[in-house]
């Protein structure tokens, strides 16, 4: 045998316990603290270990267990940024995705891989009632809107070849509630974030359509070239959804691309699509399954409707990689109209979830969050220490403590960043922080299938157990 080779009764004793200690997990996370009790320093010691020259066999396995203790746990009470609760029958896949190793690049590389990741993208745009789109699964949002702003570039100023600096000035728009991942990708694209226009939102955190069109009407009657509109379908702090079919008209109007981020919003499209009137109408569209399909990370997803201006945008192939078939099936590459080559089986675990639940059930799932949502919010509108600050239209809840006295926001600011201390120190329940109108915000995000209503209302029982602890020593 070489040196790192183990027999498969190994592999069979080393999986089993892995497979042991996972469920072990899943049978009592209820019971755990949703932020261990611990610090960095304790954390450091404990695991930035010397390197090892000699391995320790089977022994390796031993501190497994221990990492669970210094673990953010994802139970029901887990309502922190917007990230999906990890669901189970999906993690056993990945394992198994692990083992076949396949690298989804191209269908000659893995038949079998290649063909379930497009079916299951198909699944996804049909769901969606994106019907005629196509596309491929990322690490991620920030990926896929960086890979979707990537397409909007090419096809709008084609400057693969000749770079930018041959170039117009080229101006993006999205709204001031849109996510970090777009200026980033914008800087990383070369379109220069000075180039990148916020545009106002009104009272229900909506980009305003007439800003929007007044500003690109501004920026062409100064000379630039309007590349991209992004519109939300979901923004990371209040779930607010833009106006999407006006948006579209307007990006019609003046020629741009319309991408739209749909990472945590747009798959509660299957539960709710009267809320998303207008998805079908993007260029592109961002997705992330390992929110509201609740798959464990990594599993972005990109969606659109031209698979030519993909490869456009992306084909530059070495020879040793050019395929020799001729037939559409065995001669795809997904290298050819996605930014990675090396891609591992994403797909396998939302295949299989897929298929051991349906849609059905996923549906099902996604409405109980979005009702959970509604009860949290009438529970902090029905508690005179509460104040609700923005509407809820998906599963994001912002609000903050306001007491019964008479406090400045700036007081206020102040005790809200102490009660959110005060709660994750307490480990009963996990939530955010958003900054609204100005004003320090707790959030709550509810993509999670293990919540219950019991969860919910442990939220304002924690805040205010928490408030009381603080505002009693103020």
């Amino acid at each position: 045998m070489r040196s790192l080779d183990i027999s498969p009764e190994e592999f069979r004793h080393l999986a089993q316990k892995v497979v042991e200690l996972s469920t072990e997990y899943l049978a009592t996370m209820d019971s755990l603290a949703t932020f261990p009790p611990v610090n960095g320093p304790a954390t450091e010691q404990r695991f930035h270990t010397p390197r090892p020259e000699q391995g320790s066999g089977v022994n390796a396995l031993a501190d497994l267990a221990e990492i669970v203790g210094y673990s953010r746990i994802q139970n029901g009470r887990f309502f922190g940024y917007v990230l999906g609760s990890g669901e189970p029958v999906a993690a056993a896949a990945d394992l198994f995705a692990s083992v076949l190793n396949q690298n989804l690049t191209a269908w000659r590389s893995g038949p079998a891989a290649i063909t379930i990741e497009r079916t299951v993208v198909e699944w996804i745009a049909q769901a969606l009632g994106c019907d005629s789109f196509v596309g491929s699964l990322t690490g991620g949002g920030s990926s896929a809107n960086l890979a979707g702003l990537a397409m909007a570039r090419e096809a709008k100023l084609a400057v693969n070849e000749i770079g930018l600096a041959e170039q117009k000035r080229c101006t993006v728009y999205m709204s001031q509630e849109a996510h970090m991942s777009i200026g980033k990708s914008v800087a990383l694209l070369g379109m220069g974030r000075d180039n990148l226009r916020l545009i106002e939102v009104d009272d229900e955190f909506r980009i305003s359509p007439a800003e929007l069109d007044r500003a690109i009407t501004n920026d062409e009657a100064n000379g630039s070239v309007p590349v991209a509109i992004i519109a939300s379908a979901g923004t990371v702090n209040t779930g607010a959804i833009d106006p999407l079919v006006q948006i579209s008209e307007i990006a019609k109007r003046h020629g741009c691309w319309f991408h739209i981020d749909g990472a945590y919003g747009a798959l509660a499209a299957i539960a709710a699509p009267e809320k998303f009137a207008g998805l079908n109408l993007a260029d592109s569209l961002s997705l992330d399954p390992h929110k509201w399909l609740y798959q464990p990370l990594d599993c972005g997803c990109l969606l659109y409707r031209d698979s030519q201006v993909a490869r456009r945008t992306f084909s530059h192939t070495g020879d040793y990689a050019k395929s020799l078939a001729t037939d559409p099936i065995e001669g795809f590459e997904f290298f050819d109209q996605s930014i990675e080559l090396s891609r591992r089986f994403r797909a396998l675990k939302l295949w299989l979830s897929l298929r051991y639940h349906g849609f059905k059930a996923f549906r099902n799932s996604i409405r109980e969050d979005l009702d959970l949502a509604q009860l949290l919010a009438r529970s902090i509108q029905s508690n005179d220490q509460l104040e609700l600050l923005a509407p809820v239209p998906l599963s994001a809840v912002c609000f903050r403590f306001r007491g019964t006295g008479h406090h400045s926001n700036a007081d206020l600011d102040g005790i809200n960043v102490a009660i959110l201390k005060r709660v994750l120190a307490r480990g009963r329940v996990y939530l955010s922080n958003a900054t609204i109108g100005g004003m320090f915000a707790l959030r709550a995000c509810i993509v999670n299938h293990r919540t219950t209503e019991a969860d919910v209302h442990e939220i304002v029982h924690e805040v205010i157990s928490s408030a009381n602890e603080i505002v009693a020593h103020i």
